[in-house]
């Protein structure tokens, strides 16, 4: 018999973190399509690694800044929704640090600041094989309506007597 918890309401915080990773990524098919990797996912955290690919570079044969920008996002988000809240960006900002180059991995760590009612503030470091930080991304998160996973077995309607 397995020991997992099915629901959020009897998970640890890690554990629902984790759980609502992995439904997350199921369904977000522009990490999957940019080999995105989730590392590591706790309550407030997150981190992902993307290896840079050659039809990732710019004309400068350089990481386009946008593929940077979404690696950043993408654990920003893993990190935000973490407790299982639905929840979205409502603002964020990027600084490019230092050039990257093909063949390098990237990983981009997200540690939320603050949470406060339905807002969060995460900073975000992206850095290289060498461990350079590349890029820092602030988000700004809202809380919406709804959760990552069902908060409760859909309810079913009691047979009726024959």
């Amino acid at each position: 018999m397995s020991t997992q918890a099915l629901y959020p309401a009897d998970m640890e915080p890690d554990e629902l973190a984790r759980a609502t990773a992995a439904a997350m990524y199921e369904n977000d098919a522009c990490s999957r399509a940019l080999g995105l990797e989730i590392v590591e996912v706790r309550a407030g955290y997150a981190r992902l690694r993307m290896p840079v690919r050659d039809d990732f570079l710019n004309g400068h044969q350089i990481c386009h800044g946008g593929l940077i920008f979404t690696l950043a996002d993408s654990s920003f988000a893993f990190a935000c929704n973490s407790r299982n809240v639905n929840t979205v960006a409502s603002g964020c900002s990027i600084e490019f640090l230092r050039p990257v180059h093909g063949g390098d991995v990237l990983t981009a760590e997200a540690v939320e600041q603050t949470l406060n009612g339905r807002t969060g503030i995460y900073d975000i470091r992206v850095t290289n094989r060498a461990d350079e930080t590349v890029a820092m991304f602030r988000g700004k998160s809202a809380q919406i309506k709804g959760s990552v996973i069902p908060l409760a077995p859909a309810s079913t309607k009691p047979e009726e007597p024959d």
